[in-house]
């Protein structure tokens, strides 16, 4: 399969050639990067030294390739899709572009039109536990949100049983510094993010459309009141979501709900200890994998649920969900190129 990566100077481009160049059922033709072209990969992405030859070039030296990962940034994704869906039969694109269904509510989260509103529908949302039969006919995914993707698998099992009250709904969520690329820009310099804990966003923050989106079931659309926090880490999501049960449900029943959406899923874990350090979901356990874990805590005193969720912004956030969705579109082991369980201690 002839793949080209499109964006490929950034974090997430260097992840989905991470785990693309050791499978043998993948050819990556092209890499392109116009302010890097003529570059050889591992100048950008120094892990990649003695992995391959591969040098960037041009995005208007593109060829013709089955299937194409878009890594450029919102807002530039669908000023070229016309021109991607030319060189590739399936597509993959990660920024935020395609996720809405709605132009309008594009609209109202990035307070711009959408420039390409006649391909959205063509684009499946890329969460394979919510989407996986849908993508399996698809040639076109849109990358979740890594913050969406936090929430909605945490939230998802009791939105979909309609167990909570969707008016009151409060996510919060823990990031570190690489979701926001690697442009330079001051509040991501060292001295402006060592040890810090700080709120960027607490209202209206742009993923809040697609939870809201994901969330909704039976025309019930959630309100979800959405506040990101960076934090003193390079990798990694904790979202706790406070939710409120419609139901006097046990943790038994919780368990049991859980259990019926992600026993079967390759990469949700349901992370419930009695005992010990990490007796919830935690980020620095899931460095590199593309797993999302999910724990909970039922409020003894109230109707609260407490559901905390974990994973790695540039894996299950974004690389490698993305290709567990081109594993899905292309027929081949959904689990293929990302088996990596993590490493402890770290």
């Amino acid at each position: 399969m002839e793949v080209a990566i499109v964006g490929a100077s950034g974090y997430t481009g260097r992840n989905l050639m991470g785990k693309r160049l050791n499978q043998p059922e993948f050819d990556i033709k092209a890499v392109t990067s116009d302010s890097n072209a003529g570059h050889s990969v591992s100048k950008v992405h120094p892990n990649l030294r003695k992995k391959t030859e591969l040098k960037f070039i041009k995005n208007s030296e593109l060829g013709n390739y089955d299937l194409i990962f878009s890594a450029v940034p919102h807002g530039v994704a669908m000023k070229n899709m016309r021109t991607y869906i030319k060189h590739a039969e399936k597509i993959v694109d990660l920024s935020a572009d395609f996720r809405l269904k709605n132009p309008k509510e594009y609209e109202k989260w990035y307070g711009h039109k959408h420039e390409c509103p006649e391909l959205i529908e063509k684009f499946v949302y890329g969460i394979p536990e919510l989407h996986r039969e849908e993508m399996k006919k698809a040639n076109y995914i849109s990358g979740a949100g890594c913050l969406a993707t936090s929430a909605i698998l945490a939230l998802y099992p009791l939105a979909k049983e309609g167990l909570i009250e969707t008016e009151h709904i409060v996510v919060d969520s823990k990031v570190g510094s690489s979701a926001s690329g690697s442009k330079a820009d001051l509040a991501d310099m060292h001295a402006e993010r060592a040890n810090v804990v700080r709120a960027y966003k607490p209202s209206f923050h742009r993923h809040t459309g697609e939870m809201e989106q994901e969330l909704n079931f039976n025309g019930n659309r959630p309100v979800i009141s959405f506040s990101p926090h960076a934090v003193d880490l390079v990798r990694g999501i904790l979202s706790t979501c406070h939710v409120f049960l419609n139901k006097n449900l046990t943790e038994k029943d919780i368990w049991q709900v859980y259990r019926k959406y992600y026993s079967g899923e390759p990469f949700v874990r349901i992370v419930k200890e009695k005992d010990g350090i990490y007796r919830y979901p935690e980020p620095k356990l899931l460095t590199g994998t593309n797993y999302c874990d999910v724990g909970f805590e039922r409020d003894e005193n109230s109707n609260r649920l407490v559901v905390m969720s974990a994973l790695d912004n540039l894996m299950k956030g974004a690389s490698g969900q993305a290709v567990q969705a081109m594993n899905i579109i292309s027929g081949f082991k959904e689990t293929e190129g990302l088996e990596f369980f993590g490493l402890h201690p770290i």
